[in-house]
């Protein structure tokens, strides 16, 4: 006799995508793959194909634990005594040993005598950032931390082997007793915020050639590292130090925790409020020099925040693709509806405009100790890299969200996370207008980086009648100085677009590049995803952008 289904039965699942799995993020994007090539990194392939694997893997999974278990504070102990440490959830800890094991802090300087290692780690940096974004903010500033300490041989011979040991070391110890060490920054005070000449925190020199700090810090990135480069002011200026957790002798460090911060993303990372209380610091460069010198570790942050932002809206494209390429609405696939195929493709030709990009800033980073010009690129192209990839990045996950529906507002999508995390890298490291700003200041103080920019901008001219009506419009744009600090939000994105499309041009696929210049350069386009011109090629596009 047949079993009665029972009464509270009312469906079963159907069309539904099943879960994405586990995929290789390196071998699946074929932008990546080939901007890397072409900017100089692509003899790192087998390294990217490894971590490829595990960044499309087990750090996916590591990266919804961590996030759901954000840290916390342990000021003190149950006696009274201070503690001053952070306790994060293992999940955290495993994300950072593989981050770590596989050079995303530290690949460029290993391999820093090859050609195209800047180019290669930023590659491994955008794989790890679309699984877990909040750890690569530790990452990151271990990286960046490098050129800024080599202004203090003594400290740079005892600190960076340190930074550059592939072994995550989470123990509390002196440098000494370390496998492996991260590295923070600390430069915003509460009355300053971006005009760190503002800041308040004393630095006075002792006997033995270090320095005490007094004072605070706004935002202490990140609490739990091993030291943190800062800013203070000294007799002569504003100064750097690096400010150690533990000292020589195994006691703490002067510097109290007061908070986290309770950010709308970023869960998995801690983000902090610092008093100094007479903490121990060494400089770092001379008196008076400290933002010139702690500028050399935020050109690399700045770069970083172009590679997190491509990183989150990649990620963001691959959760649409695959959403519609299995889910089916009035008899069709999603991917098969006209509409939502403008929209997809349009989401996959934005993120691999940004992918370019960033790669070729990276190029130009990697270059600039042996080229001049490229380091003048690398000066003014990192400014507008970060101003406009960091802007594009909410409304495209945004979007993104909204190709899944109703899902793409729920948790277990992962979207609602990349959402949060997508306006953190536009405000981190200098908001939208001192990029702007910076952009401005390169250009009356280096002429060089004009330069630089026109060359990079003319090496496409004659390939695109739009890209050259652009090129145009930008001589006449920064000639006029009169009011062009007002209208500089506009100069610069329009550069930006300008340049993205250069190197698309030149990078020989005739469909991607012809359809970013007339959708982006062209006026056929409207001020929302999902308008581009019905002959786009946007099969091309989708297809190109993920497969899975």
């Amino acid at each position: 006799m047949t079993k009665p289904v029972p009464s509270f039965v009312t469906h079963e699942v159907s069309n539904q995508p099943p879960l994405i799995g586990h995929y290789n993020a390196w071998t699946g994007d074929a932008a990546l793959r080939e901007a890397v090539a072409r900017e100089g990194g692509g003899w790192a392939q087998r390294e990217l194909a490894d971590f490829g694997a595990v960044a499309g893997g087990e750090l996916m999974d590591l990266g919804y634990t961590a996030n759901q278990n954000p840290p916390k504070l342990r000021a003190f102990d149950r006696y009274g005594h201070r503690l001053d440490e952070v306790e994060f959830h293992p999940a955290w800890h495993r994300v950072m040993e593989l981050g770590m094991r596989h050079g995303v802090h530290a690949f460029a300087w290993r391999h820093q005598d090859t050609p195209g290692a800047h180019v290669a780690r930023a590659a491994l940096s955008y794989l790890h950032a679309q699984a877990e974004a909040g750890t690569s903010c530790p990452l990151t500033m271990t990286h960046s931390a490098v050129p800024a300490l080599r202004h203090a041989p003594v400290l740079a011979a005892r600190w960076l082997p340190k930074i550059q040991s592939l072994d995550y070391d989470p123990r509390v110890l002196p440098v000494d007793r370390k496998r492996g060490c991260t590295m923070g920054m600390g430069m915003t005070e509460k009355q300053g915020g971006s005009d760190v000449r503002a800041n308040t925190t004393r630095a006075t020199r002792q006997a033995d050639g270090g320095y005490r700090l007094v004072g605070h810090k706004w935002f202490f990135s990140a609490p739990m590292c091993d030291a943190w480069l800062v800013l203070a002011q000294a007799q002569d200026g504003l100064s750097c130090f690096l400010m150690p957790k533990i000292l020589d002798d195994g006691t703490r460090n002067a510097i109290h925790i007061q908070r986290l911060k309770d950010k709308l993303g970023d869960r998995s990372n801690a983000s902090s409020e610092v008093e100094f209380l007479d903490a121990f610091g060494w400089r770092v460069g001379d008196e008076g020099r400290g933002v010139a010198t702690i500028l050399e570790m935020v050109a690399l942050t700045r770069l970083d925040c172009m590679i997190g932002s491509s990183a989150l809206m990649r990620q963001a494209c691959v959760q649409a693709l695959h959403h519609a390429q299995h889910r089916r609405v009035f008899g069709k696939r999603l991917v098969e509806q006209p509409l939502m195929r403008n929209v997809l493709a349009d989401l996959a030709l934005e993120s691999e405009a940004a992918v370019a990009l960033t790669m070729r800033v990276a190029r130009a980073v990697d270059a600039s100790a042996r080229d001049a010009g490229e380091a003048a690129l690398a000066r003014i192209a990192t400014a507008i890299g970060k101003y406009w990839i960091c802007k594009r990045c909410p409304p495209l996950v945004n979007e993104a969200q909204e190709c899944l529906g109703g899902l793409g507002y729920v948790e277990e999508s992962n979207l609602p996370r990349l959402y949060r995390q997508a306006p953190l890298n536009s405000i981190w490291e200098g908001s939208g207008n001192i990029q702007c700003l910076d952009v401005l200041r390169s250009v009356s103080r280096e002429p060089r980086t004009h330069e630089a920019v026109t060359a990079e901008l003319l090496a496409a001219r004659g390939l695109d009648a739009d890209l050259d009506r652009e090129i145009h419009w930008l001589g006449e744009a920064f000639d006029d100085r009169d009011t062009l600090e007002l209208r500089s939000r506009r100069v610069v994105e329009r550069t930006a677009l300008a340049l993205q499309a250069s190197i698309l041009l030149r990078a020989g696929n005739a469909e991607v590049a012809q359809a970013f210049c007339r959708s982006r350069l062209g006026g056929e386009h409207g001020l929302a995803f999902g308008t581009l011109p019905a002959d786009a090629p946007m099969n091309a596009l989708i297809a190109r952008a993920f497969s899975g």
